[in-house]
């Protein structure tokens, strides 16, 4: 009897791993592929004989077709299921980049651009819907926890990973290789069997929630705060390897093996920051801390010349603790959302990460084209530092009342 009671809740923690398995994989292809294109900078430069402002500009365009695509997306999510939405994402932007690798042209850059925007749309609104349909309630922070850290994972190897493809089969063939995971992953999610998922079901409950009351001025506050956290790392993420080898005299396995510690740390970082956020409501000053320490880091790296093992310590503990505020940043979210809101108010501020996504490749760009490689690390200090500063003015808000309100929300 026991063994017949016991197989039901076996086969559902069976099927919840391999969803969540599926699913974080998934979030690992599309951080890697955001990452493939700043990685092969120095070769795009040299093939297509542009300078970086219009490197950057394939990046800023990424970062509009992505923020003016993520609520249509998520409505046909909703309406023609998660599952299919999410294969098509990593469908669309492995193609692309394997169309670019075919066909190396900067209007080919462009294009490929623009896709890799549209299908990077499709993670958050496809992933969340399928877990937060499919994962036990009582383990729901944790398989969210799961998936964030995949997604800085996938971010972390792709340095290494695209040196090592440049390195054997050239700048072509990286191109095609890393785009080739896309449409291999997404069969391996149809092997896996990747349950289904929309939100029709909770359509009149969403309804029901008052809208106009999501726009509020704490959420406006951290939808800027959101912003320079994006401007903060976005130029280190994009232009640091370019920096370190233009200014710094590093070789291009130095400054990859650097880049690659920050991104690896800041994974790191996003699991133990999961349990500071648990030990303490005071999120605002953990983010305010871990940035400023932060700040000090980049300082140092922006002012020196340091070697490379002192340099990938230093990028490796700035990426750690930048890793660290994620939970803490996403607990004050949810303290300032209110009530009933914290879904609609997390699609509010996320959009400043967007925002910064847009200014960002631009900005680098025109620094780099500038001769100035240390401003890279400078630009992101001076953006750290106010980082800080917005942190303690959220301090001042009164969070009680949203947070009681949410606490038993799996989206905070």
């Amino acid at each position: 009897m026991v063994d017949v009671l016991a197989a039901p809740q076996q086969a559902k923690a069976d099927s919840a791993l391999r969803t969540l398995t599926g699913i974080s994989v998934a979030h690992w292809v599309s951080h890697f592929h955001i990452f493939v294109l700043p990685m092969l900078f120095p070769f795009l430069k040299q093939q297509l004989g542009v300078g970086y402002v219009e490197l950057g500009l394939a990046l800023t365009l990424f970062a509009v077709v992505s923020g003016l695509t993520q609520a249509p997306i998520g409505y046909l999510a909703d309406h023609i299921g998660a599952r299919k939405i999410l294969l098509i994402g990593l469908t669309v932007g492995g193609c692309a980049l394997i169309g670019l690798g075919l066909h190396l042209s900067y209007t080919s850059l462009i294009v490929c651009a623009v896709l890799l925007g549209l299908a990077n749309s499709v993670y958050h609104p496809a992933d969340y819907a399928i877990l937060s349909a499919h994962m036990d309630e009582a383990r729901m922070g944790r398989a969210f926890s799961i998936h964030t850290f995949a997604g800085f994972l996938g971010g972390a190897v792709a340095p290494a990973i695209m040196a090592a493809l440049v390195a054997s089969i050239g700048g072509l063939g990286a191109l095609i290789v890393a785009g080739a995971v896309g449409p291999l992953v997404a069969l391996f999610l149809i092997v896996l069997g990747i349950p289904d998922a929309g939100a029709n079901k909770n359509k009149a409950k969403d309804d029901a929630k008052p809208k106009a009351s999501v726009i509020t001025p704490a959420l406006m506050v951290l939808t800027a705060f959101f912003t320079l956290l994006s401007l903060s790392t976005s130029g280190i993420n994009n232009f640091g390897v370019v920096a370190l080898m233009g200014g710094y005299g590093a070789s291009f396995s130095t400054a990859n093996i650097a880049l690659t510690a920050f991104l690896g740390a800041s994974a790191a970082g996003v699991l133990a920051g999961g349990y500071l956020a648990d030990w303490t409501h005071r999120h605002s000053q953990v983010a305010a801390g871990c940035f400023a320490v932060n700040a000090a880091l980049v300082l140092l790296i922006a002012l020196l010349d340091l070697p490379p093992v002192a340099l990938t310590l230093a990028m490796g503990l700035a990426g750690f603790l930048g890793g660290v505020i994620a939970p803490s940043r996403d607990m004050m979210v949810r303290n300032a959302a209110p009530p009933g809101a914290a879904g609609r108010a997390f699609g509010i501020v996320s959009t400043g990460f967007n925002f910064g996504g847009i200014v960002s490749p631009l900005l680098f760009g025109w620094i780099m084209d500038q001769h100035m490689p240390h401003w890279v690390f400078g630009a992101s200090v001076v953006f750290m530092v106010l980082t800080v500063l917005l942190a303690l003015v959220t301090e001042r808000k009164p969070q009680a009342s949203g947070y009681q309100a949410e606490t038993a929300s799996p989206r905070g």
